[in-house]
């Protein structure tokens, strides 16, 4: 009998629940690690990662690391699950994007087929306009949404994007009617948004940095608990009271059924790399936002996360 692809890695899931752990190799010793990350080379997740592999392989005795791009979709993370348990695949889960994946319909992955190793990044998103824009501050873009006939147009790099998920929250919080519009990918919106196809765009911070600082276009708000460390002088939702917490949390995973010691070894490394003071002066010269949290604590973040946009989607369900 011929199996797909996907029939082999539904077997794969469901073997992985079930099966005891098999006796090791040494680990890591020779063989050669990857990270799978749904992200585009050159993009910024990847960028991040792969300046901080060397100084995490260094924790690892030296280990061999390599970096496998892939689709940010849900046949990424399905990989990512179906992987062999044995601590040499791993993933960088991006959320929401994982999370939204899984809501609202019939997935072939979920948060329990993931080991957490730790959080790694975290870059909130944010609320951009072009530079010769009108609208300057929160109070603008809803006066202006106010009184646009069919809403204001937003772009995002996609549905059900962190962005994406900003916006659906920021709509609820202040009732703005906003007409979104998905784009493939942040050039392309960052293009729209300059020829006016789009009045705002939501993107994230970090990664918005280098367009920022050749002015291309213009922040007007971030969200998170307080102002974003690279931007200083961008005042977040808070302050004008819309309490948004919205922001793209990169965490490393490894299969679930991964051997215990390898997964506790792999979140020692990671905690040890976080805390290095080279690697530290590296990401805040390269602007890479930092944020570590050991396994168990990412764990129960993304979960509740999970349970924060199941409830959105009841309410507000994002298309």
């Amino acid at each position: 009998m011929h199996l797909s692809r996907r029939g082999v890695i539904a077997a794969s899931l469901a073997a992985a629940a079930v099966a005891p752990a098999r006796a090791q190799a040494p680990w890591p010793g020779d063989e050669p690690m990857r990270i799978l990350l749904p992200a585009a080379q050159g993009s910024a997740a990847d960028t991040a990662i792969r300046a901080m592999l060397p100084f995490l392989a260094a924790k690892l005795g030296g280990a061999r690391i390599t970096v496998d791009n892939q689709q940010p979709n849900e046949d990424t993370y399905v990989l990512m699950a179906a992987a062999p348990a044995d601590g040499r695949t791993l993933g960088l889960l991006i959320s929401p994007q994982a999370q939204a994946l899984t809501i609202g319909r019939q997935a072939r992955f979920g948060l329990r087929h993931f080991a957490w190793i730790g959080t790694i990044f975290e870059d909130p998103s944010g609320l951009f306009v072009a530079p010769s824009s009108p609208l300057r501050s929160i109070p603008d873009i809803l006066q202006a949404a106010r009184e646009a006939t069919d809403g204001l147009t937003a772009g995002t790099t996609g549905i059900g994007s962190d962005d994406h998920l900003m916006l659906v929250e920021f709509e609820r919080a202040t009732g703005a009617r906003l007409r979104h519009r998905p784009f493939a990918g942040r050039s392309v919106l960052t293009a729209a948004l300059l020829a006016g196809d789009v009045q705002v765009a939501a993107l994230p911070m970090a990664e918005s940095l280098p367009a920022l600082k050749d002015g291309a276009i213009r922040a007007i708000a971030s969200s998170g608990p307080m102002r974003f460390a690279f931007t200083p002088d961008v005042p977040t939702f808070s302050e004008a009271g819309y309490p948004i917490d919205t922001r793209a949390v990169r965490s490393l995973v490894a299969p679930i059924g991964t051997p215990v010691p390898i997964v506790a070894r792999l979140d020692a490394a990671l905690a040890e790399t976080m805390r290095d003071p080279a690697w530290i002066a590296e990401a805040q010269a390269r602007q890479i936002p930092l944020k570590y949290r050991p396994g168990e604590d990412t764990r129960q973040i993304v979960l509740e996360e999970e349970a924060v946009l199941a409830a959105l989607w009841n309410t507000r369900p994002w298309r």
